[in-house]
């Protein structure tokens, strides 16, 4: 049966995976004050288009000599999206200039931004949202502050649609949820012990606050929250408190960039302080568009089997797609070096021309070390791993720490793709096999490539597949990992298979 919403949420997604989640934020911020000059100019907004426009390009212009100098100072590759999207931000949530003295504010806004990026890291890794910490920090030098002025009715329906697509694309639902009730009840709460209106107070902070656009860019921002999903509900809820506008400890009155600061401060405090700087050992051809990148850090990280790393790798030129990637780290915690397992196009970005390019002397920076991905707690939970051609690399990190560690578990992987030559980490796979009884059931889904000595199976992975290698299916705790489209099949399939939500996780992480 035709499904309206299962079909527009697969178009929504068909349009957003070709984009990253830096560009798409940009876009976004980029739309928002394109309608609010035009809403502006129609005078629904109480500011000259005029002063808008040259606003955003000042503060723009300061943010990239800033962040220019900067760089080079600290010698730190830097993301220019990252730059334009705090620009813009700024640009949103401060008033535009009426004056020549207003640029003041507006270019010592700009400068923390970016400098907080440097001077307020630790191990490499920037501690506060720039954007929120600049404000801060000009409301206690200057005396002057955002007036979060994108929180206004008129731009509401832009705000929301926008604020729902980036959530998608990052997944972060439960994090934007455990906010927006926390802020709700706490508001509410206030209202009723203050004696005022409860409609009227929702009407306000849904109308006449900044909540949403808070939401969706300045909380969800990834180098600083949790990297876990109850750690990050935690954050929202922490931080949804804080927001309420009621909120205040004698004369001090907490606002949205406070909130966002100490917020922060609890990111990372629960947070990995991981930012490695590495030098490419070994580049191995594995599959005949699949390369194993084996890179040498300056330190020793610890990480769960399963986990991923933000990547940046500085380079001339970077196309639309940017100068960051998020890579599942394929090498297990026993093992000395980190090993990435990449799949290139025809048409493959900048980004990867440039990590094939790479040579002894390249630097690589890996970063947000997080992911759900990993292995239960308990070693006797039967568990059944699916992967789709590179969604490989984590159950290769996963059986070779099980294989280091000599640990059995009850666990199935079945492994899919078009061809033997796509096949990868084969070997890891059998010697877990004959060692722990890790069973690996190789399937092929292109008639067409099948050889003769063929002993695995031929298909798609299907409920039959599954209920016929494994008897016990319903009892069992899914990792699905490989190309969205293919993840999203296999979990429609779990589900009808009888298979409850909540025994399926999927190999997740931001913009992918």
């Amino acid at each position: 049966m035709f499904d309206p919403s299962k079909a527009l949420v697969k178009l929504i997604d068909r349009i957003l995976n070709p984009i990253t989640m830096y560009r798409l934020v940009l876009y976004y911020l980029l739309t928002l004050l394109f309608i609010s000059a035009f809403m502006c100019s129609l005078g629904l907004l109480p500011y000259s288009p005029v002063a808008l426009v040259l606003s955003t390009l000042f503060i723009l212009g300061v943010c990239w000599v800033t962040n220019t100098i900067f760089s080079k100072v600290f010698r730190a590759p830097t993301n220019v999206e990252s730059v334009y999207i705090s620009a813009l931000i700024l640009a949103l949530i401060i008033s535009p200039a009426g004056s020549l003295h207003d640029l003041a504010f507006r270019g010592w806004a700009s400068v923390w931004a970016m400098a907080s990026k440097y001077i307020f890291a630790i191990g490499k890794k920037h501690l506060f949202n720039p954007v929120a910490f600049a404000v801060a920090l000009t409301a206690l030098t200057l005396n002057q502050t955002a007036s979060w002025w994108v929180g206004s009715g008129p731009l509401l329906p832009f705000v929301l649609i926008g604020g729902i697509l980036i959530v998608r694309k990052l997944g972060r639902f439960h994090l934007v949820l455990a906010f927006l009730l926390t802020a709700l009840i706490a508001t509410t709460g206030f209202a009723v012990l203050q004696g005022n209106d409860i409609l009227n107070t929702w009407q306000q902070i849904a109308l006449y606050s900044p909540l949403f656009f808070f939401a969706a860019i300045i909380l969800t921002e990834p180098l600083t929250t949790p990297p876990t999903q109850a750690l990050q509900i935690a954050y929202g809820v922490m931080v949804g408190l804080l927001f309420v506008p009621q909120l205040h400890f004698g004369s001090f009155y907490l606002t949205p960039e406070l909130a966002i600061v100490f917020g922060n401060l609890f990111s990372y405090l629960v947070s990995p302080k991981t930012k490695l700087i590495l030098t490419l050992k070994k580049r191995i051809q594995i599959a005949p568009d699949t390369f194993d990148f084996i890179f040498v850090p300056n330190r020793r990280v610890a990480f769960a089997p399963g986990q991923y790393m933000e990547w940046t790798l500085g380079h001339q030129s970077p196309d639309s797609r940017g100068n960051r990637r998020y890579f599942t780290l394929a090498s297990s915690p026993t093992e000395d070096n980190l090993r990435l397992g990449v799949k290139f196009y025809q048409h493959s970005s900048s980004f990867k021309r440039s990590m094939l390019a790479m040579d002894a002397n390249t630097e690589i920076v890996a970063a947000q070390l997080a992911g759900d991905f990993v292995l239960p707690t308990n070693p006797n939970q039967r568990c059944i791993l699916i992967a789709g051609g590179i969604g490989i690399t984590p159950f290769r990190s996963m059986i070779k720490f099980l294989l280091d560690a000599n640990q059995k578990r009850p666990i199935t992987l079945f492994y899919a793709n078009r061809s033997p030559n796509d096949i990868v980490y084969k070997d890891v796979f059998d010697q877990a096999q004959k060692r722990l009884g890790i069973k690996t059931i190789y399937t092929l889904t292109d008639p067409a490539q099948v050889p003769s000595n063929w002993t695995g199976k031929v298909g798609y992975i299907n409920s039959r597949m599954i209920r016929e290698q494994v008897p016990e299916y319903r009892k069992c705790l899914y990792y699905l990992s490989g190309p969205n489209a293919m993840v999203t099949a296999y979990q429609d399939t779990l589900l009808k298979m009888g298979v409850p939500q909540g025994q399926i996780k999927m190999d997740y992480f931001p913009g992918f």
